[in-house]
């Protein structure tokens, strides 16, 4: 019996980390049972990397998925935007209409768009994987005005891409509630399943001598618009009061001039900070060498659906992590003693917080309490899982999980 087809869209680039954790990580198991296209949207200054389309290339090409990747135009914003949604579109109902698509599977907003088309003009069935509130992160990131019209289009988006979806994914338990609350959601019985952002443990594990070098903070992920760098550097003054040689290690792409300009606002000693760009292959190895790591960001509302794949990663290596309330379900490693949260943006609730981490760092057997719950949590197993429960239910066969 041939295996059945889906189309998986994605305005992420697979030659990106981002697509390379928590896209290709998913099918490449799901290709096992599934016949995977993936249309995704790549950006010029990876695809003009020869060394890391060939390395992406290979992976794709040994899992069995069939790839199409298209470009991504960036400016001016709005085009550039709605060329590659139609561009987009058009290779998708051709992948749809040859390959007799069962699923469309759109991750976020803008490949919705494309994979709406595609449900209303084929057979195929839509699964929103909507990651988050992406509309209103724009306007909670002060990228668009809440009044303006961008705002407005996006959110009557949103509410067609649910009323239309055969089932939807959310990262988190907390927008989960917030979705069903929604008026027009009112006694519709869509599947809403939680899949959070789940990371490689087979990759992400404890390496080396843990908690023999000099205590090491650390911080993995982009340092502007949600993250909050000056919170982490805060917090690891008081750590480096309480602990002299303690360093901080910083692995971050390609924002390495912003973040010198604020350590140095912050006093830091530059002596004591690893800053490093690494290959996500690279990452498990740096992060298994801090002692405890930051995900520290921005509450709004939109946070609400936020599940930083950081924090999966920093407790697959063991490392116990600093996070902040207001983040979706992130109190999840206060209750699986795995980490501290960090109640508010004052010096007493940063000292308070620094205390109770050195003092969590300091407990018997905390690395494999972290990799525990990590595993217990986050496994791209569990998420595999779950995604192919909603698969076969929209295929037909059996419910999802």
């Amino acid at each position: 019996m041939p295996r059945p087809t889906i189309l998986y869209i994605s305005y992420d680039g697979m030659l990106e980390p981002l697509g390379q954790s928590q896209v290709l990580a998913y099918l490449e198991h799901l290709a096992a049972d599934y016949a995977i296209r993936l249309i995704s949207f790549e950006k010029k200054g990876d695809w003009d990397s020869p060394a890391k389309r060939s390395a992406v290339e290979a992976r794709i090409g040994a899992a069995g998925i069939a790839w199409i990747p298209l470009r991504y135009h960036k400016r001016p914003s709005a085009p550039a935007t709605a060329y590659d949604i139609a561009v987009g579109t058009l290779v998708a109902l051709w992948q749809a209409w040859r390959h007799r698509v069962r699923i469309v599977h759109a991750r976020s907003y803008v490949a919705a768009m494309i994979a709406l088309a595609v449900r209303r003009l084929t057979r195929a069935k839509f699964l929103f994987d909507m990651r988050g509130f992406w509309a209103d992160e724009r306007v909670d990131a002060g990228i668009w005005p809440p009044d303006g019209g961008l705002y407005r289009f996006a959110k009557r988006m949103e509410r067609r891409y649910l009323l239309a979806a055969d089932a939807v994914v959310t990262l988190t338990h907390a927008s989960q509630r917030a979705i069903r609350a929604f008026p027009y959601m009112a006694g519709r019985e869509t599947p809403i399943v939680v899949i959070p952002t789940c990371a490689d443990l087979d990759r992400f594990v404890p390496a080396g001598d843990w908690g023999a070098a000099p205590f090491t903070f650390g911080f993995v992920g982009a340092a502007t618009t949600w993250s909050l760098i000056d919170e982490v550097f805060a917090v690891y003054r008081l750590l480096a009061e309480r602990v002299p040689d303690a360093r901080l290690l910083i692995v971050n792409r390609n924002e390495h001039e912003h973040i010198r300009t604020r350590l140095a606002a912050s006093g830091i000693d530059a002596s004591r900070v690893e800053l490093v760009a690494a290959e996500h292959r690279d990452v498990p190895a740096l992060v298994s060498r801090m002692s405890a790591a930051a995900a520290v960001r921005k509450p709004a509302f939109s946070q609400l659906a936020c599940a930083p794949t950081k924090i999966a990663e920093y407790l697959g290596c063991g490392v116990p992590c600093l996070v902040n309330a207001g983040i979706g379900d992130v109190d999840v490693v206060e209750a699986e003693r795995v980490g501290v949260m960090l109640d508010g943006f004052t010096d007493e609730a940063r000292r308070t917080a620094a205390a109770r981490l050195l003092a969590l760092v300091g407990e018997p057997g905390i690395r494999e309490r972290c990799v525990a719950a990590a595993r217990r949590l986050f496994s791209l197993e569990d998420g595999v899982s779950r995604y192919a429960g909603l698969y076969r239910r929209l295929c037909g066969v059996g419910a999802a999980p």
